[in-house]
């Protein structure tokens, strides 16, 4: 049986950009072919499956290389499956989970289980990350080659920075020799102090207690300083200040190796969004100043920022409600980070183009995957529709999880339709 998705445009930057009809077979793209709208033959062929794709975009699969999945341990706020199934609605063919589950993803038996139990779902894929410390703890390297041998794309200890300068430098010398980044949660603890939103006017007046910019971007600058003087690849995660997007923007210019991504919320919300000690709008780097949100679209806008990952984190009622202060950092984002973002491209902030560049074929460069859609290539695919119109209503999420600050956005443009290895894994 083939599968034919007809009437679409295709794009995939700097390979092709056009109208055109695939043709899938197995799992594999097996033609780029002219449109065919009017064929009755065509329709009525039991032989291949027609999938009406007029008005809607049909792109490499995307990528969200910054994910929770919380399996093994904390299988009540999100399971490998529930996770998987938020990223094919959300129109993620393949995902990187973050490696602090209980026990921690340090050691290859975590990894394998989590590969294994990804591949049994046979929904969206999972590149798992490792941690860079045993149990996160920031002591001892943990197994790193073990890890990648049996399957891990990068390392990170995400949620707790490494603050031990030294062990930085010798995990980035490390990884350099195995071909893989090193991802970095950009926080100095001691500044960030115990804070929960962001530090400033609405800090003071909600009386809670603020987490400065400095927090960030100490740890950006000195971890820029490490791959500089390694020449080993640093890859930011979650960026969040004005300060920090200039700290890479000018260490890229100086030809350092570095990349670094930002979420939705980062670039949607500020901290004057955080209202009535409402929980779902704690998440960790904070939501900041308009000023740093103006800065952070800048850097989407120039490049400085490569990439846009959601920072799926799921939590139940038990870590959100209760006071601000001693609620859980975290919002989920794998179903809602495709619609907030495409409002880049409707406002005129990047093309399409750049969009997918964001979020498809960047990620596949900085894990060392590809998706370009060729035939013979993999059918990992994802159609986008930019003119469905919808409220967000997290009662339909997939994920278990429900902890979205997105409650009643209307937004545009969704996903129609996740394609993993030539099979449908989500269609709206």
């Amino acid at each position: 049986m083939r599968i034919r998705i007809k009437g679409a445009r295709l794009l995939d930057p700097g390979n092709i950009d056009d109208n055109k009809d695939i043709i899938i077979k197995n799992h594999l793209i097996e033609a780029i072919v002219d449109p065919i709208f009017d064929s009755k033959e065509n329709e009525t062929r039991t032989d291949i499956e027609i999938i009406d794709a007029r008005g809607m975009i049909v792109v490499p699969g995307l990528i969200d290389i910054h994910v929770h999945l919380r399996e093994p341990g904390q299988e009540y706020k999100e399971t490998i499956e529930t996770g998987l199934m938020a990223a094919a609605k959300g129109g993620f063919t393949a995902i990187c989970s973050m490696p602090n589950t209980n026990p921690v993803n340090d050691n290859s038996q975590v990894t394998k289980f989590i590969i294994n139990c990804a591949n049994e779902l046979g929904l969206s894929k999972v590149y798992p990350t490792g941690a860079i410390t045993q149990g996160s703890m920031g002591n001892t390297l943990a197994e790193i080659y073990d890890m990648q041998q049996a399957g891990i794309v990068a390392v990170t200890d995400d949620g707790k920075p490494l603050e031990n300068s030294n062990l930085m430098r010798r995990a980035l010398e490390y990884c350099k020799g195995l071909d893989i980044p090193v991802f970095v949660h950009a926080e100095e603890l001691s500044i960030a102090d115990g804070g929960s939103m962001n530090e400033g006017f609405f800090a003071t007046f909600w009386g809670i207690k603020g987490i400065p910019n400095a927090a960030e971007s100490i740890m950006v600058v000195r971890d820029i300083a490490l791959s500089e003087l390694t020449g080993a690849p640093v890859h930011f995660c979650h960026i969040s200040t004005k300060e920090s997007v200039e700290a890479i923007r000018q260490a890229k210019k100086r030809g350092v190796k570095i990349t670094c991504e930002t979420a939705p919320h980062y670039f949607t919300l500020t901290d004057e969004d955080v209202k009535d000690y409402n929980t779902n709008f704690k998440m960790n780097p904070p939501l900041r100043s308009e000023e740093d949100r103006q800065a952070v679209i800048q850097g989407l806008v120039d490049g400085t920022i490569d990439l846009i990952a959601s920072d799926h984190a799921p939590h139940s009622i038990i870590e959100k409600d209760v006071e601000f202060d001693r609620a859980a950092f975290g919002i989920v984002g794998l179903e809602t980070s495709l619609s907030l973002s495409l409002k880049l491209v409707h406002d005129g902030f990047l093309t399409m183009a750049e969009l997918v560049n964001k979020m498809a074929k960047h990620p596949a460069k900085i894990i060392g995957i590809k998706n370009d859609i060729r035939p013979g290539n993999i059918a990992d695919l994802t159609i986008i529709d930019p003119g469905h119109t919808y409220e967000i209503d997290p009662a339909t999420f997939k994920s278990k999880s429900k902890n979205t600050p997105f409650a009643g956005l209307k937004v545009k443009g969704s996903t129609f339709l996740t394609m993993v290895n030539g099979k449908v894994v989500y269609l709206k």
